[in-house]
């Protein structure tokens, strides 16, 4: 099964950001072609706008109309859009943005017909993809919303890097004011619960360890800086171990990764955004990856934004994306390992035994 070329849906994100520069620069290596098929669902006219605008070699670029006409050592390119939408490195436009849906939703479908293998997303702008169709804070609330089979699991954000460092997050795109009355024990059960899954079948970890992070400074000081560690948190941790999950904590994030306790575990569950990327982005530098979770599908995006502010600049960085591909072929081939070693022994005993009775 895993001799199969992979099929790897690329949306081209806000196209007056970094999107097709970091897309163009990571398919310059060919080796690239030798793990996986292209299809970037996006405008081959604004692929070969950046191509000329920033110099790039001319790599094999094809446009095509359907992912099932992709090529192999190719760049696949599906137009979403029409030919006479502007161009503008490093602005905000409703264009752009209306771009980006429509690059998200055919990519999204396709994923689901089966078209595509896995989904890699290139960044988006929060604010101009809005619409009355797409109200989401962020691609892992949409992908929630447009992908999930079961309305009891959620998705979970996960940043990795390929040396080991996993940093979830308990809420995402919640305003700072909001997350102590966001939390909640099932909330951080169900994160632990989904993380635990994550690891051990996304990424391969065989009985891995998560450490949780406090939510005030001190881990509360026995309830003298908040309650939230005594009255949410441990709750959660206890749950979670007696679900046989290895949970310990919480700790205080500034000395847990300040001493490096990060290098004994295997995952970190995080209580907000920030204080989970900003020790993981300072950490990793280019090589991390947001990693969707919690879902039937596997999505990785790179772990930048837009950076219009250097857009057009041939000065983007593609190691991030070109991780995320790696790490969304790593994960889709963990699945199907995983999946294959745990599936029911019996219609394959049955097999067996019916093939020596003939």
């Amino acid at each position: 099964m895993e001799d199969k070329k992979i099929k790897v849906g690329i949306t081209h994100g806000d196209y007056n950001g970094i999107g097709y520069e970091v897309i163009l620069k990571a398919f310059e290596d060919p080796m690239i072609f030798d793990l996986c098929t292209p299809v970037v669902y996006g405008s081959q006219r604004i692929a070969s706008h950046y191509r000329k605008l920033l110099e790039l070699p001319q790599g094999p670029t094809q446009r095509i109309d359907s992912a099932a006409d992709a090529k192999d050592s190719t760049l696949n390119i599906i137009n979403v859009i029409g030919d006479d939408e502007p161009i503008e490195p490093g602005k905000q436009t409703e264009a752009a943005g209306r771009a980006a849906r429509a690059a998200l939703e055919r990519a999204v479908a396709d994923l689901k017909a089966g078209e595509i293998d896995v989904l890699v997303t290139a960044p988006i702008n929060k604010e101009n993809v809005q619409s009355p169709e797409f109200h989401f804070p962020g691609h892992t609330e949409y992908l929630q919303s447009a992908l999930a089979d079961d309305k009891n699991r959620h998705a979970l954000m996960i940043m990795a890097d390929d040396n080991g460092l996993r940093v979830a997050l308990a809420t995402i795109h919640l305003p700072l004011a909001k997350v102590a009355s966001g939390l909640s024990t099932d909330l951080i059960a169900a994160r632990l619960e989904e993380f635990n899954r994550s690891l051990v079948r996304d990424f391969g970890v065989h009985s891995p360890r998560i450490a949780v992070l406090a939510l005030n400074p001190h881990a509360g000081d026995g309830g003298l800086l908040g309650k939230e560690e005594t009255d949410i948190i441990e709750p959660a941790i206890a749950r979670a171990r007696s679900q046989r999950i290895q949970a310990f904590g919480p700790y205080s994030a500034d000395g847990f990764f300040g001493a490096g306790h990060q290098r004994k575990f295997d995952g970190v569950l995080a209580m907000y955004h920030d204080q989970g990327l900003i020790p993981f982005k300072a950490l990793c530098g280019n090589r991390g990856v947001n990693f969707t979770a919690g879902l039937p599908y596997v999505r990785t995006s790179p772990d930048h934004g837009t950076a219009f502010d250097i857009a057009g600049r041939n000065e983007a960085d593609p190691q991030s994306l070109r991780h995320a591909i790696y790490m969304a072929i790593d994960a889709l081939r963990n699945r199907r390992r995983h999946d294959e070693a745990f599936a029911s022994p019996l219609p394959k005993l049955y097999q067996e035994r019916s093939a020596r009775n003939d």
